[in-house]
């Protein structure tokens, strides 16, 4: 079976995700070892785009004609949607980013910033009753267009806010003033959407400013990496979209497929033990797993209920299926349960964590938030 997979590697403005191709190979070679995808031997075709349409172009167009009959995308700016359609070749990504791809002949098994943002409004209104929030980002495409979700969701509760922008990167001093903007009317709770090196800027910002309010972000800012530099200056802090680590088989499998390809800080060589694999630091080549392993459970409850392993059966499967979950058995997964303004969307419900006395902890006790009420 030939599958091709497109993945953004190497844009010189930061957008380079490797790890999200390596670990989707990685499943893949683990599949090939016991039984295959489906049953089926399965070889992995992929392709770098540079994150221009001219590059994502090229790899549909390669792709096409080395005749795979499923595409996975990873992170790819801009499908080329058309020559996959025109192929008659199905589409299945694990994160929609742009507009375009809400609406796409395609399928997505997680929502991206749209079930993000609108879950960040639906725990300001159901577990906080705000009323007013302070909002804090970088002034860049991106950031301002994850930002325009989270007011449009804030709009749609009818919750009032008051947007602060900063640079891409500030000192500390300048985190520090970002957050006293934000909370300078006082607001009911504050969200910020820094990311990376932000997260630890924010969070002692946060610190120094002696706010003590929730503060909304997302998982990215839950990375284990964050929070042994800021410890508990934490506190408060509610994370959208992370999931506590939990010590499962599922977790234990993942961990044993990704060890080759995580450098050893210690060696300079690349391979770690398992046991030493943070789940919760894999950053967005995390989700390289979760699209390659959830396919594989997918397809494995497809076959054994009589259907033949191919990729338009898999997407026909993914697309009407009821009862399927996310790799881990947490997120369920119903595609199209947004239409008709988003029918590419598959999973609409996620957990939110909180540091809380020295550790990252599950919001109320694992509850799922939906996403539906609220999006924008």
């Amino acid at each position: 079976m030939l599958i091709g997979m497109v993945n953004t590697e190497g844009n010189p403005n930061g957008l380079d995700f490797p790890d999200l191709r390596r670990f989707t190979e990685a499943s893949f070679e683990y599949m090939n070892a016991c039984g295959g995808f489906g049953g089926r031997p399965v070889k992995l075709e992929t392709c770098v785009s540079g994150g221009t349409p001219e590059t994502s172009q090229a790899c549909a167009q390669e792709l096409v004609g080395k005749k795979v009959e499923l595409i996975l995308l990873g992170l790819d700016l801009f499908p080329d949607f058309a020559t996959y359609e025109a192929a008659g070749v199905p589409v299945i990504g694990v994160l929609p980013i742009l507009p375009p791809d809400f609406t796409a002949n395609a399928l997505f098994l997680t929502g991206g910033n749209a079930t993000t943002t609108a879950v960040m409004a639906v725990i300001a209104q159901d577990r906080y009753q705000a009323k007013t929030v302070g909002i804090i980002h970088a002034d860049n495409a991106g950031a301002n267009s994850t930002a325009a979700g989270v007011e449009a969701a804030l709009d749609k509760a009818g919750i009032t806010w008051k947007a602060v922008t900063g640079g891409d990167n500030e000192t500390d001093a300048g985190y520090l003033g970002l957050m006293q903007q934000a909370n300078a009317d006082d607001p009911d709770l504050l969200i910020s959407l820094y990311a990376d090196a932000g997260c630890i800027g924010t969070i002692r910002g946060y610190k120094t400013a002696g706010i003590t309010k929730p503060v909304l972000t997302t998982s990215i800012c839950s990375d284990s990496d964050v929070i042994s530099q800021v410890g508990d200056a934490a506190t408060n802090w509610v994370f959208v979209g992370a999931t506590p680590e939990r010590d499962t088989p599922e977790k234990a499998l993942l961990q044993s497929i990704v060890a080759p390809y995580i450098k050893n800080e210690a060696t300079g060589e690349m391979g770690i033990e398992p046991a030493d694999v943070a789940t919760g630091a894999l950053g967005l080549g995390g989700l390289g797993t979760v699209l390659a392993l959830s396919l594989r459970n997918f397809a494995a409850e497809m076959v054994a209920g009589g259907t033949e392993m191919t990729g338009p059966n898999l997407y026909d499967f993914l697309k009407s299926a009821d009862g399927l979950f996310l790799y881990g058995g947490i997120t369920p997964v119903k595609c199209g349960l947004a239409t008709p303004s988003y029918p590419s969307i598959c999973s609409y419900v996620f957990e939110a964590t909180e540091y809380k006395d020295g550790a990252v902890v599950s919001v109320d006790g694992g509850k799922l938030w939906d996403s539906t009420p609220l999006l924008p």
